[in-house]
């Protein structure tokens, strides 16, 4: 019962945190503000205030791909379903050692075979050719947009604190 609190709060928090973050579409997607940078050192200056500028959407971004790269790779879905329920009912329906017959089922033999069975079913989804392909793709939109979109009017005016 501790861990449901413990993830409430994580979520909550994340909530609050990241997700209040989010910038409308029509500011975040607005064609006006594009342009290419002078220089590396607006590039950087760009990609600096538009990282926590848009962090919220930034996220979103990379969510979306991830569930994206997931609906696309659906033996890596299987993998991990199988993977995440076998641990569940594990836990669930045999804390205690099985009596089957003549044989002793103990929870350090369902693992083993989970295992057996699970990781080479990992193994052909290709979760590590995924996982690259999710930092690169987030990266490249990331960072493209980061670099092109300029910062709004509120930059200028960071370090100036009301009289």
């Amino acid at each position: 019962m501790e861990y449901v609190v413990k993830a409430g709060d994580m979520v909550k928090h994340f909530r609050e945190t990241r997700l209040s973050t989010l910038k409308p579409p029509q500011e975040f997607f607005d064609h006006r503000q594009l342009s290419r940078p002078k220089d590396l050192n607006e590039a950087t200056s760009r990609l600096t205030y538009n990282s926590r500028n848009f962090s919220g959407n930034y996220l979103l971004i990379v969510l979306l791909l991830a569930i994206y790269a997931l609906i696309m790779n659906p033996v890596l879905l299987i993998a991990l379903g199988f993977l995440a329920g076998g641990f569940a009912a594990i836990n669930k329906f045999a804390p205690e050692p099985l009596q089957v017959g003549n044989h002793v089922v103990t929870q350090k033999s369902l693992y083993t075979a989970l295992f057996v069975i699970g990781l080479p079913l990992l193994w052909l989804a290709s979760p590590v050719s995924t996982f690259f392909w999710l930092v690169g793709s987030s990266a490249i939109l990331i960072l493209g947009h980061a670099c092109l979109m300029e910062p709004g009017l509120e930059s200028e005016y960071q370090g100036v604190e009301g009289v």
